[in-house]
């Protein structure tokens, strides 16, 4: 804290101003307080009541008028979709148990006869990479999900040989946060940092998977 009173850590409004002005000439400092007041952004504040940006607060803002001046969405809208968005993080950060889960760990019959597949399948599964058998000959809980999972898909046509990009996706997601954690040296940061970018990662990717489907909705069926 500063003799004035003002932090020392997080940005001021003036200086989240100094960073959107060049991509938004027309924003204001009012116009970040209005937006601040309809609750689409939520700058932490100082026992003094000085505002406290942080990067994300400035990516949202950014977020918001490019929303308003390039897609022309009220701002109703705008803040239905960040809420949406929030929530799916939050829920996806509760899941994220990165944890081994103890008493979980089923054999190869427990997994075919939990999912409903035949062998076949879990040989089919087991080659494309979709699922890794552990220790002994083990399988874990996810194993089971996964496998109830695909056996839901198969019904709708696709094979595990289709769901091979889904297994590339996933090595490429953790190749990037194995990236990110290299740099934190003490353990428990280490699990703070891959909890919380599993939990972006699998919000990350439910929308861009949930755009991608809803343009393929929104598209003239061919006829036959």
């Amino acid at each position: 804290m500063t003799a004035a009173g003002r932090p020392r850590g997080g940005l001021s409004i003036g200086a989240v101003l100094a960073q959107l002005r060049p991509d938004f000439p027309d924003v204001t400092i009012s116009k970040i307080r209005f937006l601040e007041s309809e609750g689409l952004v939520r700058p932490a504040r100082t026992a003094s009541g000085y505002r406290q940006f942080t990067s994300a607060d400035v990516d949202r803002l950014r977020y918001i008028l490019s929303a308003q001046r390039d897609r022309y969405l009220p701002l109703k809208v705008i803040k239905e979709q960040l809420d949406a968005a929030d929530q799916g993080a939050s829920k996806a950060m509760r899941a994220v148990d990165l944890s081994p889960a103890a008493g979980h760990r089923v054999t190869r019959d427990d997994l075919l006869a939990r999912a409903g597949i035949e062998p076949a399948v879990l040989v089919d599964l087991e080659q494309h990479g979709l699922i890794r058998p552990g220790a002994g000959g083990f399988y874990d809980h996810e194993a089971v999900q996964i496998a109830s999972t695909v056996r839901a898909m198969a019904e709708h046509g696709l094979e595990a040989r289709h769901l091979r990009p889904f297994r590339v996706a996933a090595d490429r997601e953790i190749g990037l946060v194995e990236q990110v954690v290299g740099a934190a040296h003490r353990q428990r940061d280490r699990e703070e940092v891959v909890r919380e970018l599993a939990a972006l990662s699998v919000t990350l990717h439910t929308l861009l998977v949930k755009v991608g489907l809803r343009e393929v909705v929104a598209r003239p069926v061919s006829p036959r």
